[in-house]
C-alpha cells in the first residue's frame, strides 16, 4: 500500500473511532473540504468542528469498498451508517476524492447519496 493510501486509511479509521487527533494528523494546515451542494470548509479548525456532527450520536460505521490512486489523487468509495440524534439511521454511499501533498490530505471533495 502506498503512503497516500495509508494516510487515507488512517483518516477513515480515525472517523470510525471519532479520533480527532488521528484525523487532523492526516491533513495539511490549509486543508479544504467540499461536499458539493452542502458545504465548503477551509482550514484544520473548521474541519475539526465537522468531525462529529451534532445531528448524529455514536460513531459511524464506514466501509471502504474500493480505493484507487493515480499520481497524488486517491479515490475512496464506500458506505456509511450513522445513528441520527432524532431517531433512525442515516444510510448512504460516498465517493471521496483526496488530493494529496507529501503524504497528507490537502483537498477533499466528498460526493454523498443517502439511501432511503
Amino acid at each position: 500500500m502506498t503512503e497516500n493510501k495509508r494516510t487515507v486509511q488512517k483518516y477513515m479509521d480515525g472517523f470510525r473511532r471519532s479520533d480527532h487527533e488521528a484525523i487532523l494528523s492526516c491533513l495539511t494546515e490549509d486543508i479544504e473540504w467540499e461536499m458539493p451542494g452542502a458545504f465548503r470548509l477551509a482550514g484544520k479548525q473548521a474541519f475539526d468542528r465537522e468531525i462529529e456532527n451534532e445531528a448524529f450520536v455514536g460513531r459511524p460505521a464506514i466501509t471502504v469498498s474500493r480505493m484507487t490512486e493515480e499520481d497524488d489523487v486517491v479515490v475512496a468509495e464506500g458506505s456509511v451508517r450513522s445513528e441520527r440524534k432524532s431517531g433512525g439511521f442515516l444510510n448512504g454511499v460516498f465517493c471521496d476524492v483526496f488530493v494529496m501533498q507529501r503524504g497528507k490530505i490537502k483537498r477533499l471533495t466528498s460526493y454523498f447519496t443517502e439511501l432511503k
